[in-house]
């Protein structure tokens, strides 16, 4: 290990769904020196997604805007020559097509405007078809099952059904894409300015959404690719054989990006990783913990001793990837694919008179209607919470599915659809709220019971993300669900402290990462205990809350195992 003992400081880059975040840490204490967030402005208004059809997509000067807004601010707060690294995590999968330079075809003459040339955003569900495809053909082609280090169901929301779904709707982007990438290792190629043949790629990207595995020499072979569909011939080639774990250099700053961000071409940059998984560093997991990163979406990473779990397959999760998380231990992910988003999207409802309604007002000046509706909104999810929180669940019946957007685990199917039920008169929109909280939470429980089912026991629950750290009302309720305490991380820029931390170890400064959460840990905020009173009336919704999946699930699937009568009263979807 390097001795460095001049003050040293790492950065951690996290790119989340609406923004990036730069963490300016202390390389050997951890103390977080400076933060900041940009939104992207692309994004925020709408560009390039149509939500009707499932398409989410982000041009990459989204990206680069935002690295260089916040690095910059970050960086200026200590001596260039101080900063010894940093490190790039994103969310997953999404990926995006890239020359042969490896520079984004959105950033390329004649696809600037081109959504199916941008980064295809990991809630992207527009391959519904292609994963189902390939979860058929992995089966049924006569070789290896590819999938079956993923949890054994392949995804939409994830790296080979996205790039074939664009290869047969998009002949230009199709003839143009040399190569693809991930967002975490496109944006450090970008920073390193190194040789895309020779880039090192990210294992917990690799691992957990394309399908990379050791055992079978790497990605999935070229004859099963072009079984899959011809047009993916020759990729295999152009991609890559080899991956690492986030705690490995990747390069250095090239000359033209450390002058866009004040720093200096000694500073090291690791090998990307994504959010969830750096998050559960700075959790400080540890083997069999599972860290829940709660914000739009989530992700439950678990870790366990590789020689302990041996050839154990996981059934309907999002993968078990060596070295994903912690070098030389098995990281295990699962996660719901709408968390905060189902509390989001009820928002957008009940808000819809404040943008289509308030406007023809002839009371109200354009100036106040701004206001109040700005107002309205701020106060609006707080105030929801805490009506919520009052109503006795004895009282109030309903239930709802939280498969808004699909569900991403256990047995991921995107193709589902969200659903409330129980509905009556005296149904008001705090009952609604709270029914979408507790399904959000039965979700969770769903997941832990698979992970325990399958052998993998969950010894503690650590939160971290927006929501962890924001609503009360949500996390207690989960603690209830699970009938599990939850300790609250201290660190409001989990992902981005799990990035420093991943840099200061390339960097040299702490020898391995888990010694790098030991030093570097922020610790713990708080924690939530289950309610006695509340475990019992919950198990038993829990139980409704199953029956009522497996009705939505076999009238959205066709025929599976039948449904009581008194299940369909009162049916609502979402």
């Amino acid at each position: 290990m390097q001795q460095i003992t001049t003050p040293a400081y790492v950065i951690g880059i996290d790119y989340g769904t609406d923004s990036v975040r730069a963490l300016l840490v202390d390389a050997r204490t951890g103390t977080e020196v400076a933060q900041a967030v940009h939104n992207y402005a692309r994004w925020k208004t709408g560009q390039f997604c149509n939500p009707t059809r499932n398409q989410f997509r982000q041009h990459p000067l989204d990206h680069i805007e935002g690295l260089e807004a916040v690095v910059r601010r970050v960086a200026r707060q200590v001596p260039a020559a101080q900063v010894v690294g940093l490190a790039v995590d994103t969310t997953g999968s999404t990926p995006g097509p890239v020359n042969a330079q490896g520079v984004a075809l959105a950033l390329t003459p004649g696809f600037e405007n081109n959504p199916n040339a941008m980064f295809v955003l990991w809630k992207d569900h527009t391959a519904l078809a292609e994963a189902a495809e390939i979860n058929h053909k992995a089966r049924t082609w006569g070789g290896e099952d590819y999938t079956k280090y993923s949890g054994g169901i392949y995804s939409s929301e994830w790296f080979w059904a996205k790039i074939t779904h664009i290869l047969r709707e998009d002949e230009a982007v199709a003839a143009a894409a040399h190569s693809w990438m991930e967002h975490c290792d496109w944006l450090t190629l970008l920073l390193t300015g190194g040789d895309l043949a020779t880039f090192k790629r990210s294992r917990c990207a690799a691992g957990h959404k394309a399908m990379w595995h050791a055992s079978w020499g790497g990605l999935p072979s070229e004859q099963f690719l072009t079984h899959l569909e011809p047009k993916l011939a020759g990729l295999h080639n152009r991609l890559f054989t080899e991956t690492y774990t986030a705690d490995e250099v990747a390069g250095h700053l090239s000359e033209e990006w450390a002058q866009r961000l004040g720093l200096t071409t000694a500073t090291v940059v690791a090998v990307g990783s994504f959010d969830a998984h750096a998050g559960a560093i700075a959790g400080e997991i540890e083997a069999y913990s599972m860290v829940k990163v709660m914000g739009t979406s989530t992700c439950d990473i678990v870790v366990a001793p590789t020689a302990e779990v041996g050839d154990h397959l996981v059934a309907g999760i999002c993968g078990q990837v060596d070295g994903s998380v912690i070098p030389g231990m098995l990281g295990l992910e699962a996660g719901q694919s709408a968390f905060g988003d189902l509390l989001a999207w009820f928002r957008n409802i009940v808000e819809w008179p404040l943008y289509n309604v308030l406007q023809h007002s002839k009371v109200l000046t354009p100036e106040l209607q701004a206001a109040l509706r700005e107002e309205m909104s701020d106060a609006l999810l707080v105030q929801l919470s805490e009506a919520a929180a009052a109503v006795d669940p004895a009282e109030s019946a309903v239930l709802a599915l939280d498969w808004v957007n699909g569900r991403r685990t256990p047995d991921a199917n995107q193709a589902l659809k969200g659903a409330i039920m129980n509905l009556t008169m005296g149904t008001n929109a705090p009952q609604i709220f709270r029914a979408l909280v507790e399904a959000i939470c039965y979700g969770s429980k769903q997941i832990v019971e698979r992970f325990e089912a399958e052998g993998i026991p969950v010894k503690q629950v650590i939160g971290i993300g927006g929501v962890a750290k924001k609503s009360r009302f949500v996390m207690q309720t989960l603690a209830d669900v699970l009938d599990r305490p939850i300790k609250i991380a201290v660190s409001e820029q989990a992902p981005a402290l799990g990035a420093a931390m991943y840099a200061a170890v390339a960097a040299g400064i702490q020898p391995d990462v888990q010694t790098a959460q030991k030093a570097m840990g922020s610790g713990f905020a708080e924690t939530y205990t289950p309610n006695p009173a509340r475990v019992a009336d919950y198990a038993a919704r829990y139980a409704q809350y199953q029956s009522f999946g497996r009705f939505v699930e076999s009238a959205t699937n066709g025929p599976a195992e039948p449904v009581e009568e008194t299940e369909t009263a009162a049916i609502a979807t979402a």
